[in-house]
């Protein structure tokens, strides 16, 4: 794989309007955008999310859900890693194949190309305090 741009983001994020709780959302796409930023980027570009999950949410959730209190509906539609990977993909009229996994998010961006299903792939790997973000394409590797 070649790395075409990088991005990366540590700390508190900008808010985004529509994810609440968590950082989780604002750490992917603070990434995201600084990686997008760098390069022109092809409308069949993928996305491959790399994540354990937004644990904050999930905790919070699951107090919400314990206390018989009423949940807010945001909170359904962030609570998949798919949901930020939606979002980027629509900001920057990405149209290739989103994909989340706990690991190995080269190797799904491999398959991702070679299969001709996108011709890079946006791989963002998000734990609870930073995000990072690769453009890879295929070709001999940068690194």
């Amino acid at each position: 794989m070649k790395v075409l741009a990088e991005g990366m983001w540590t700390g508190e994020p900008p808010a985004v309007a529509g994810f609440v709780v968590s950082r989780f959302n604002p750490l992917a796409i603070a990434a995201a955008e600084r990686c997008l930023a760098q390069v022109e980027v092809p409308e069949r570009t993928g996305i491959v999310i790399v994540s354990q999950g937004d644990t904050v949410s999930a905790v919070h959730v699951r107090e919400v859900v314990a206390s018989g209190k009423r949940l807010g509906p945001l909170l359904f539609f962030q609570s998949v890693p798919n949901s930020v990977a939606g979002w980027i993909a629509a900001k920057w009229n990405l149209c290739g194949p989103v994909v989340c996994v706990t690991d190995d998010g080269y190797g799904e961006a491999e398959l991702l190309i070679a299969d001709g299903d996108a011709d890079q792939v946006l791989i963002v790997q998000v734990s609870a305090d930073q995000a990072s973000a690769q453009i890879v394409s295929g070709g001999e590797p940068t690194c």
